[in-house]
């Protein structure tokens, strides 16, 4: 399996890219099965979300969607969050029944955002978007992952802004997300890398993140996209879940 890690981590790069997210849950799940260090696939798993999703945020202000004064309760209050919780040790079979059940409820969001599309626009007040920055940039930190994946469908099923729009904050959100987090794990002398093992994978995933984001920042349709990315994250959710807490293989 290792031999086609670089085609399998291309395809998920693309998918997730095309919807404004980096990819890590399921990165989380495919590098688990060829990797025994805990350490070293939270590292791994942040420093590709970084690399997709620094393709696209540059594509987002390029195209004038990213707007800062809109994004910055999220960001400046998720960093120190996710900082923090990176820093955090648990068993490993512990963090991946959290992360299997917290997947499964980002699916849920996401077909439901896919199937409802009347959704009446409301404001989030500087609460609100701070307190969704502290909630999920610290589950971010926990798990290794961006948070784009929970971030994005809250936010479009309450209707904050257009789907769009929202890509573009996951995205940065992400991005900063997985650098705090970089640094957590660094700061708790457990950030491990083998340079041999991530090059080509670190490639792949750069190209695909380039045509994701070609896509995300089109004028397509990527409502397709959204639902088959909410059907992969609820069978890897329910795959860590099972295998984790019950030791059953699906």
């Amino acid at each position: 399996m290792i031999d086609y890690l670089p085609y399998i981590f291309f395809g998920v790069a693309l998918f997730y890219s095309s919807v404004g997210f980096g990819g890590g849950s399921s990165y989380l799940a495919i590098l688990s099965l060829v990797l025994t260090d805990f350490f070293e696939i939270r590292s791994l798993v942040l420093i590709l979300n970084v690399t997709v999703v620094s393709i696209g945020t540059l594509m987002y202000i390029k195209n004038k969607v990213f707007d800062i004064k809109k994004f910055w309760p999220f960001i400046v209050f998720s960093m120190p969050a996710a900082f923090l919780g990176a820093q955090l040790e648990f068993s490993q079979e512990n963090f991946f029944i959290i992360l299997g059940t917290a997947l499964l409820l980002a699916a849920l969001f996401m077909i439901f955002q896919s199937i409802n599309h009347k959704f009446e626009r409301k404001e989030l007040k500087l609460s609100g978007r701070a307190g969704l920055g502290v909630g999920i940039g610290f589950l971010s930190g926990l798990a290794g992952i961006g948070g784009g994946i929970f971030l994005s469908p809250i936010l479009n099923v309450y209707g904050w802004a257009t789907p769009r729009v929202i890509a573009s904050l996951a995205s940065v959100f992400i991005w900063t997300n997985s650098v705090a987090g970089l640094i957590g794990l660094w700061r708790a002398d457990t950030l491990k890398i083998d340079i041999g093992f991530v090059a080509p994978i670190f490639i792949a995933v750069a190209l695909g993140g380039v045509i994701g984001s070609y896509l995300s920042n089109s004028k397509i349709n990527l409502n397709w996209i959204r639902i088959f990315t909410a059907l992969l994250v609820s069978y890897v959710g329910a795959r860590i879940i099972l295998l984790n807490g019950f030791g059953i293989k699906i």
